[in-house]
């Protein structure tokens, strides 16, 4: 049994086709918790097909999409944790606007934590402004990523440098 529900059946649905359902869904439904649903779909078609088919940049077109379009915070929490998740390095610059920008707490906390997921060591500098973020959890979320970024394991040897 799935998780997560698929009320329109596009599990069975080809790549291409499930895609397309999915992007009219988030584009047009009103019911966040299906917009909500229809992230973690379109996320599974990664796992079907290899990073340079045309369609995972589309994946991460749509998702970026929903990062700029959607209201409700929990729908873009989602979109960005998909972008970390699936390494969409492409889509970093939209992840430091979300992390820097978004008036919901939890998608600055997400699109940080995905920023140090993705091991994004060229975005330090923006999770360092993180760590003055009005939200104590997307501070908190800044500090332990930085630490993260700043870990080197060479053959079993720790090393790391103050935040």
């Amino acid at each position: 049994m799935d998780v997560i529900s698929d009320e329109f059946d596009t599990r069975k649905l080809p790549p291409r086709q499930r895609l397309d359902k999915i992007t009219q869904v988030l584009k047009n439904e009103r019911d966040e918790s299906i917009r909500w649903e229809s992230i973690w779909l379109v996320g599974e078609i990664t796992e079907e097909i290899n990073t340079d088919d045309p369609i995972f940049d589309e994946i991460a077109d749509l998702l970026v999409w929903v990062l700029q379009n959607d209201d409700n915070g929990i729908v873009k929490h989602e979109a960005v944790f998909q972008i970390g998740l699936r390494n969409m390095r492409a889509k970093i610059p939209y992840l430091v606007n979300s992390a820097m920008n978004d008036k919901s707490e939890l998608v600055r906390h997400e699109a940080t934590e995905s920023l140090g997921f993705m091991r994004a060591h060229e975005c330090k500098e923006t999770l360092r402004k993180m760590l003055e973020d009005p939200s104590e959890a997307v501070r908190e979320t800044a500090v332990l990523m930085l630490k993260r970024l700043d870990r080197r394991i060479y053959r079993g040897e720790y090393t790391h440098s103050k935040v």
